[in-house]
């Protein structure tokens, strides 16, 4: 498979690596050099390679999001969007995407592990929802260079727990250091605590994640979360019960 990727930074280079160790060939189309790219010269690099795109990975900054997502959306070329920091476009991106009959998969976060803690926090707030005393909170870790804060993933959980919980759910943030991304959704009572954790190790359960949307968007249309990856995989995955 041809993937593309925007963006060049700490990720690019991991998802770059990643996909070449699996046999993926990759080019990297927009560097940080090109921020100033305008929308038109974009949708033309993307379609005026020699070798046809399948697909394109973007790991940048949030202000290049909806521009990256119209270029992709013109050119007709499948985007995988790792960038977060975008949420308040979401409904111009899905916009553009549908207009132009193009492919998006976007998410708060790529790690398969954290897309699963979803669905583990979604569990937990249904069962206390049923029980008075047990107050929900989220705390998040990140390294000194993030940008957004509270994450998208941290936002993603909250939303989660707000379909059971009809509660304030306070979330703090940390930025320091090197750390690659630690979640925790904890629920507090007088008597006890419990306490769910996501702690990623490395950046490459991010790169994974991203390489296996590239590889299940390709011959799709339309606009999908990361999670609806997740789970037509799982699905599929599942034992049929006699």
């Amino acid at each position: 498979m041809k993937i593309a990727l925007i963006g060049n930074g700490a990720m690019g280079q991991l998802v770059a690596a990643e996909a070449r160790a699996a046999g993926d060939d990759v080019a990297t189309i927009v560097t940080s050099q090109d921020r100033d790219l305008k929308t038109d010269e974009l949708t033309n690099r993307i379609r005026g390679r020699d070798v046809a795109i399948d697909v394109v990975i973007d790991f940048s900054v949030g202000e290049a999001v909806l521009k990256n997502i119209e270029a992709c959306a013109r050119a007709r070329v499948p985007l995988v969007e790792g960038t977060t920091g975008w949420k308040a476009h979401e409904a111009a991106a899905r916009k553009l995407v549908t207009e132009n009959g193009a492919t998006l998969v976007y998410g708060a976060n790529f790690s398969i592990g954290v897309n699963l803690f979803y669905h583990i926090v979604d569990r937990a707030a249904a069962l206390f929802s049923s029980v008075d005393g047990y107050a929900p909170f989220i705390e998040e870790a990140h390294h000194m260079r993030k940008r957004d804060a509270p994450s998208g993933t941290a936002l993603q959980l909250r939303e989660v727990m707000r379909k059971h919980l009809d509660a304030d759910i306070p979330t703090a943030s940390t930025r320091a250091g090197y750390i690659p991304g630690t979640h925790r959704v904890g629920f507090d009572s007088e008597a006890d605590q419990i306490l769910l954790v996501h702690e990623a190790r490395s950046r490459r359960g991010f790169a994974s994640g991203a390489l296996l949307a590239a590889h299940w968007i390709v011959g799709k249309t339309g606009v999908f979360e990361f999670k609806d990856v997740i789970e037509d995989i799982v699905d599929c995955q599942l034992p049929i019960a006699d």
